[in-house]
């Protein structure tokens, strides 16, 4: 059963909503971008031990979100179940931000404690906050179009803060380290968490939840789990989610050292960062226009079938044609932009599937366990980068060996180009249509209607009854 709406979203309320994946990219994109160079460069950890700490500290965190998801989808205020903790998870977050940039004056073993107790810290917060934000997408409208255009809001936001995060973080904490290179870390992500802040509370005061569970449903957290395990949709998903990710996350954070060690250009690492995700905003821009031709399942296939063929002709590119690797990342950028808005989008379907086929809604449950699916593909991907590095005897802040450099290269090109074409075959398998959408949809409406008329049925025999009494 589902409340069904489909409300015609505002553009106030859409770009209000973006404003949450804007704040929440002055975290991941750094974590993206910068967080493992740091760790190596900054921090002065060894790349095997970064490694095996993000392989960890992720796979603790990722297991956080269905647990996160199902509180969520329990909680009941006078502003919602989702739109609360935009406001509830912002000094945690800001706390762990700065935290976990803090370089202490430890041991190695102490540094290295350190960087994990902070980094758990770090994405525990994330999750607090960022997985009611993704379930949010799932009940402010049921329109399928509109959840789209909603979700190229979304990652318009998301790529275009990412992108000046990606340009202006080297330049700040340059700035604010004024030659303090761990000073300025901490004073950088003290200013991104100001303004992450402000952000949040935007989304929060802009929103509005429409959908709503039926009235007296109370689900056991082990069914939310068992309905995940029978919705066929969403474990393709997932496992595309994962391995899209793992493409994603060793491109971007092996272009830091790609640049730094392999092109010796380090001062570019900041432009082709934002090129690359003013790149991933204009592909999201477009998304509306692109399914309007072709269906979500076709329109990915083509995507990362690009992306697969663009990242292996990376490979061959010499280390001083600078246009052409950022030619090439342009492409790549326009290729994956629409992959977020549809994926998301895809996940809302899902949710309504869930509840089609269970009689159960749970749209948090099925955006954190998508979350799961990211964060278990970073994880993977960021300690294949650490254990790739140490192997091929890559050492922080010297020239590097052919053979580290060689690492750095297939890490940027040929290895991730492999993921984005074993997601091609993952995408084939998906099984939900446009067609069969607008039956669940209209199904779910139908049942919706009769359980009112029925609940109006009740009352009204109720008022009788006590009128003769």
């Amino acid at each position: 059963m589902l409340i069904r709406n489909t409300h015609k979203l505002s553009i106030s309320e859409k770009v209000g909503y973006a404003c949450g994946d804007v704040a929440s990219n002055f975290y991941w994109r750094v974590f993206d971008v910068f967080l493992f160079i740091f760790y190596t460069d900054v921090f002065g950890l060894p790349a095997a031990a970064v490694g095996t700490m993000m392989l960890v500290t992720r796979v603790i965190d990722a297991v956080s979100d269905p647990l996160m998801g199902a509180f969520a989808d329990r909680t009941n205020s006078r502003y919602g179940k989702f739109r609360p903790y935009l406001v509830w998870g912002i000094l945690p977050i800001m706390a762990a931000g700065v935290l976990t940039f803090t370089v202490p004056d430890l041991g190695d073993d102490g540094k290295l404690i350190w960087a994990y107790f902070t980094y758990i810290l770090m994405m525990l917060s994330y999750t607090f906050i960022n997985v009611p934000y993704g379930a949010l997408l799932g009940v402010v409208t049921s329109d399928t179009k509109e959840r789209t255009a909603l979700t190229s809001f979304r990652f318009i936001g998301a790529f275009s803060g990412g992108s000046l995060v990606a340009y202006l973080t080297p330049e700040l904490v340059s700035y604010l380290g004024q030659g303090d290179e761990k000073l300025g870390w901490q004073m950088t992500m003290l200013c991104y968490g100001v303004v992450a802040a402000v952000l949040f509370f935007v989304t929060f005061k802009t929103t509005k939840e429409r959908i709503h569970p039926p009235k007296h449903q109370k689900t056991a957290v082990l069914d939310d789990i068992l309905d995940l395990t029978r919705n066929k949709p969403w474990l393709i998903l997932f496992a595309m989610a994962l391995i899209i990710m793992m493409t994603i996350t060793l491109r971007a954070s092996t272009g830091t050292f790609y640049f730094k060690y392999y092109v010796t250009r380090p001062d570019l690492i900041g432009s082709f960062s934002m090129a690359y995700l003013l790149a991933l905003a204009t592909g999201a821009a477009i998304t509306p226009m692109l399914t309007r031709w072709l269906d979500k399942k076709t329109l990915l296939l083509i995507l990362m079938s690009i992306v697969a063929v663009l990242s292996a002709c990376f490979y061959f590119v010499d280390s001083q044609s600078i246009t052409t690797m950022y030619v090439l990342q342009i492409m790549i950028g326009l290729a994956l932009g629409p992959k977020s808005p549809i994926v998301f989008s895809m996940y809302a379907d899902c949710a309504d599937y869930s509840t089609w086929k269970n009689g159960r809604r749970a749209t948090a449950m099925v955006f954190s366990a998508a979350a799961f699916a990211q964060k278990l593909g970073g994880a993977i991907a960021g300690a294949m980068i650490g254990w790739v590095l140490a192997s091929m005897g890559y050492v922080a802040n010297i020239e590097q060996t052919d053979a580290s450099e060689q690492g750095i290269v297939l890490l940027m090109t040929i290895i991730p180009a492999g993921f984005a074409f074993v997601a091609v075959m993952l995408i084939r398998y998906y099984p939900l249509s446009d067609e069969q959408l607008s039956k669940i949809q209209m199904e779910l409406a139908e049942e919706t209607e009769s359980d009112l008329q029925f609940e109006a049925q009740q009352l009204d025999e109720s008022g009788l009854k006590h009128g003769r009494s």
